[in-house]
């Protein structure tokens, strides 16, 4: 049953002119969705705080012609059912804000996702066409190991249960990869000298309570040289590691993996990020619901922080209060344009301390939360009319976290 559909569902040309055919359906818009978004917010009253449409729901269901390169063209049509899509929702929501809200980037990210994805994501987005753009994402970028495919008749079913990092982090090829050389003391070292290549920032909480923010500090142990002992069997030499360098300089974006944080390592997150002499500014997060293992996101736009979630009807919400019971799984970072660099002003309004140590039974009270805290709209438009930048954005509050599972992505045999 499965050859039936090898021809069209390995062909990512395929997809684009079946996507093409349904979008002709869809009428011709004058705004982007980016751009309905925002007016949503600048006209947003007390009473509506959610989007008016629902955005790339959970799951999904994607139709396909049978056609000339298909083996068997019997059934005319197929289905391909989409399950737990979340693993990936959270990131695409947060990839197409920063696409939109930061022409320049769309270039850069070119060269590392292809043009022709990078435009053609942004089409299927605000032609509203969401399970193609989940569609677009698993042909185009993921591998067929990290996601479950069965057959059921005339229906393929596709599960993305697991991990968001694995299916989406790690898929976007060398966009953060990074490179460190070492060379060990010993002149018989069996690995004397060595070039370790990283394609993600997966960053650890100081064994120690540092004097700057935690998770600066973080960055920076990843980043810095450091004198170890020697790893390799039978050398008792030392290694010194050079400066961890970007393979491709500094990139539009940063993803850091928050997964091994708990509640008491973390004490507030930074507006601001220094990485390797750059300044990088805070756009959203992604979020874990440890009882129903559910992502979601959380992200701004002028100022504002709205929470995405798949599986709400109203999945689009403009945030007032912090949403409860959700765990940070990442941080998402962007990096400033030149006229961002030097605007200490607003650099001590950038954190927001809350104690180091949260009490037990707030936490069994309280669940694990995610604080936001949103500036009030007069402040910000004031403070953007005084300093001529962008608007001041809401501070990422303390968040009780907790570590996720490493891995519950299950490998698929066929």
């Amino acid at each position: 049953m499965e050859s039936r559909f090898s021809g069209v569902l390995n062909d990512i040309e395929e997809l684009s002119r079946l996507s093409n055919t349904q979008n002709n359906f869809h009428t011709e818009r004058s705004k982007t969705l980016f751009e309905e978004i925002r007016a949503s917010i600048n006209n947003n009253d007390e009473e509506d705080r959610s989007f008016w449409r629902p955005v790339l729901p959970w799951g999904g269901v994607f139709t396909i012609k049978a056609g000339r390169k298909a083996i068997s063209c019997i059934p005319l049509y197929v289905e391909v059912q989409l399950k737990n899509t979340c693993t990936i929702d959270g990131f695409l929501m947060i990839l197409y804000v920063i696409l939109r809200d930061n022409q320049g980037f769309h270039r850069e990210l070119a060269v590392f996702l292809g043009k022709q994805f990078v435009e053609h994501f942004l089409y299927l987005m605000d032609s509203c066409d969401y399970t193609t753009v989940k569609m677009l994402w698993i042909w185009n970028r993921m591998s067929k190991r990290q996601y479950r495919s069965e057959i059921h008749q005339a229906a393929m079913e596709i599960d993305l249960f697991g991990n968001e990092h694995e299916n989406f982090t790690e898929n976007l090829e060398n966009l953060m990869s990074t490179t460190q050389e070492s060379l060990c003391t010993k002149c018989d070292c069996p690995g004397r000298f060595q070039n370790v290549k990283k394609t993600t920032i997966n960053i650890s909480p100081p064994h120690e309570l540092p004097h700057k923010d935690p998770i600066q500090s973080a960055v920076d142990e990843f980043f810095s040289p450091k004198l170890l002992l020697c790893s390799e069997l039978g050398c008792d030499g030392l290694r010194e590691f050079s400066q961890r360098v970007f393979c491709h300089g500094h990139p539009p974006f940063v993803i850091l993996n928050m997964q091994q944080w708990r509640s008491e390592d973390l004490s507030y997150v930074p507006y601001h990020l220094a990485l390797c002499q750059h300044r990088y500014l805070l756009e959203g997060a992604t979020l874990f619901n440890m009882e129903e293992h559910h992502y979601s996101a959380a992200f701004q736009i002028d100022g504002c922080w709205m929470h995405y979630d798949g599986l709400r009807s109203d999945n689009l919400i403009l945030l007032h209060k912090p949403p409860e019971l959700l765990l940070l799984s990442s941080l998402v970072y962007i990096r400033a344009s030149d006229n961002e660099t030097g605007i200490p002003s607003i650099q001590p309004a950038s954190y927001l301390c809350t104690p180091s140590h949260p009490s037990k039974r707030s936490d069994v009270l309280s669940g694990v939360h995610l604080l936001l805290e949103n500036e009030c709209g007069e402040n910000r438009r004031a403070a953007e009319r005084a300093i001529g930048q962008r608007a001041v954005r809401p501070k990422l509050q303390r968040q009780y976290i907790m570590p996720l599972e490493s891995n519950q992505l299950s490998e698929m045999g066929s």
